[in-house]
């Protein structure tokens, strides 16, 4: 092979991973492939709560994402330096521009195993950066200028979920993002970090970062509005709340915050312990969580009950026995926040909605409420909402949902009435 008979197209895998993936046990990195995998088709496909689950890899661009994973793992196998040179005339130079598809492969790795990538120094584990038209920005004041030559005073900061990336706000040709930015006159931003660290690790480093592009900002900072996406909305309260402690100025800076479908009580499908694999390997969509009983990151492992802090999970006795020991956080002061919770039934009170939310959240943990009300989070009833007959996925390119962001978060044009 040659250099030019390889097509010209953008690399869906650099040389550095091939070199983090061989610091991965092979047989470990095929078998987690296979239960996200496995997670990822169960939601997409919605069946029945109760149904049997799918043994059936993904299609289409996410079919692609999986085998790419279990094609390094064979290459592992083989002799990895004269890969390696093959590899560097696939797939280009480090540090060039990356593919949503490699994005999603590092990301889906880093969600499941992400807390011990980074403790290795491995260099598949994702340091946090933010992005805008998907190219990172250095965080210096010319770099930002340089980045961002049309930036404006409103900032708009996108925080993706638990195994996701940032290309993933894209979906079905939608991107809340990019469409609320040319609609409400924001500066898209995007935020790529580990999932698979504590969510209070993640909230840190991002007051930090929210605190250094305020001081650096290329004009006058008018208005921060953050929108969360599940683990993403306890990473920004997470934020808040370290912020304050920290003496940060840029939440005076925070206007809303908007939280689609975040586990604010936790994820009941992310709890328990070997006691509960015969359970939840009766639903498809908490086979996978079953299986990652003993292999859970720590970011998986913040979920079963929403923790946000480090004292939630620092006392490593009280962590494991499972109960909610956590130190109630409210929502922020001086910021206007909302919940959008989904939820799988038709309409309210069925037993979809019932018994799983949108597939992974609950509508009550979505929305703040708890049987105990100093845990309770004080949304208006204005800034909430539930849609129906959508999962937890569709929340990222549902209409609706669109719509009632819109509602919430572009100001009306002078003389119009605001929106109902």
């Amino acid at each position: 092979m040659n250099a030019s008979s390889i097509p010209k197209t953008t690399p869906h895998l650099r040389t550095t991973d091939l070199r983090g993936v061989s610091q991965i046990a092979v047989a470990a990195v095929r078998g987690l492939t296979d239960l996200v995998e496995n997670l990822h088709h169960n939601i997409a496909r919605a069946p029945w709560p109760l149904g049997t689950p799918s043994d059936q890899p993904t299609t289409g661009i996410t079919g692609l994402v999986y085998r790419s994973i279990r094609g390094v793992t064979k290459l592992v196998g083989g002799s990895l330096e004269a890969l390696l040179g093959q590899a560097e005339l696939l797939l280009g130079p480090d540090g060039g521009i990356t593919s949503p598809e490699r994005e999603a492969v590092v990301s889906a790795l880093n969600g499941v195993l992400g807390d011990r990538l980074a403790a290795q120094g491995n260099p598949l584990a994702v340091t946090m950066a933010v992005l805008h038209a998907g190219q990172p920005l250095s965080l210096d004041a010319p770099g930002l200028a340089q980045g961002l030559p049309g930036a404006r005073g409103r900032v708009l900061l996108m925080v993706h979920g638990l195994c996701m990336g940032p290309s993933q706000w894209l979906r079905n040709g939608h991107d809340h993002g990019r469409a609320l930015a040319d609609e409400g006159g924001f500066t898209p931003l995007y935020l790529h970090y580990n999932t698979g660290r504590h969510v209070s690790d993640n909230g840190r480093d991002l007051a930090e970062l929210l605190q250094t592009l305020q001081a650096r900002w290329p004009r006058p900072l008018e208005q921060i509005v953050i929108l969360g996406h599940s683990m993403g909305g306890l990473v920004a309260r997470s934020a808040c709340q370290q912020a304050q402690a920290l003496g940060h100025t840029w939440p005076a800076h925070l206007s809303q915050l908007v939280f689609l479908g975040t586990p604010h009580h936790g994820a009941p499908l992310a709890r328990g312990g070997h006691w509960l694999d015969g359970l939840l390997g009766a639903s498809p969509y908490t086979a996978a969580f079953a299986k990652l009983a003993a292999k859970r990151s720590a970011g998986i492992g913040d979920l079963r009950h929403g923790s946000v802090l480090a004292t939630d999970w620092d006392d490593a006795k009280a962590f494991a026995h499972g109960h909610d020991t956590r130190t109630p956080v409210p929502l922020p002061a001086g910021v206007v926040c909302h919940a959008v919770a989904a939820s799988l039934g038709a309409q309210q009170g069925d037993l979809k909605d019932a018994l799983l939310g949108d597939g992974l959240v609950p509508i009550d943990s979505a929305l703040g409420h708890h049987k105990q009300a100093q845990r309770c989070l004080a949304f208006d009833a204005d800034k909430q909402w539930i849609g129906h007959d959508m999962g937890h996925l569709d929340l990222l390119d549902n209409a609706d949902v669109y719509a009632q962001l819109r509602r919430w978060l572009v100001p009306p044009l002078a003389g119009q009435a605001p929106s109902a």
